[in-house]
């Protein structure tokens, strides 16, 4: 009686540790950045991966297609990450076995993104990433983020943790909504590119994906060519009296 007493409580101790999820984020992506332009939706991140303050991986990939008619990107606890993705391959699974000829869009995969992360978050056990979902579906582009705690919105442009405050302010200056496919890499690229100099948890190795109304296209990583020799950046206490 006392050892299936004692295998009781272990196993039951067992599937509780079995149902934990991630408490605090250990491994980390930075931003995500996703803009419209004339034929679809570009979305962009490097592949850093961060071990607390050290940038231990160089090839995550945080940009995955979902379905036939969107594109997802992650900042943030990547095993948190890769539960989402599984949550969303259940979804578009149970979708396809109705087999009535439609398929969920970009809209509805945003929609059922931010009742998550809102659920998540009213149990206390929220899901650490900040999301960026975009997509065409009949002609229509569709692009929108979803933070951690459930906010989001649609923009024609948007970006995740840093890129909000570095990446954003070039987006409004330049975005145009008749950008053409090149227009629009090359002012992603000048945004990665001040991301890389101003953010620590930023590599060299980004991945630019696009989907438009004929499917989704995941480019090869490629690294930019930067230029360090800024005064900023040889002397950056320069003129900050009392600094280190």
């Amino acid at each position: 009686m006392m050892e299936s007493a004692i295998v009781s409580c272990h196993d039951s101790t067992i599937q509780e540790i079995g149902i934990e999820r991630t408490l605090y984020p250990y491994v980390t992506g930075t931003s995500v950045l996703g803009m419209k332009y004339k034929d679809g939706v570009l979305l962009a991140a490097d592949l850093g991966g961060s071990y607390g303050s050290t940038l231990r991986y160089k090839s995550v990939e945080r940009i995955k297609p979902i379905g036939k008619h969107s594109l997802l990107g992650a900042s943030g606890e990547i095993s948190d990450f890769q539960e989402i993705l599984r949550y969303l391959d259940e979804l578009i699974l149970y979708d396809n076995m109705w087999d009535d000829g439609n398929s969920l869009g970009p809209k509805e995969v945003h929609n059922y993104l931010n009742r998550l992360m809102y659920n998540r978050r009213n149990k206390f056990n929220p899901l650490w990433n900040s999301l960026v979902l975009g997509g065409v579906k009949n002609g229509q582009k569709y692009l929108g983020m979803v933070g951690m705690i459930g906010t989001h919105f649609e923009d024609n442009h948007v970006a995740t943790g840093f890129g909000n405050h570095l990446a954003r302010p070039i987006l409004r200056d330049e975005w145009r909504e008749d950008m053409s496919f090149e227009e629009a890499v090359k002012l992603l690229e000048k945004c990665l590119r001040v991301l890389l100099y101003r953010d620590r948890s930023s590599i060299n190795k980004f991945q630019i994906a696009k989907i438009t109304e004929e499917g989704v296209t995941i480019f090869p990583p490629y690294s930019l060519k930067t230029f360090w020799a800024f005064s900023a950046f040889k002397n950056p206490t320069k003129g900050a009296e009392g600094s280190w």
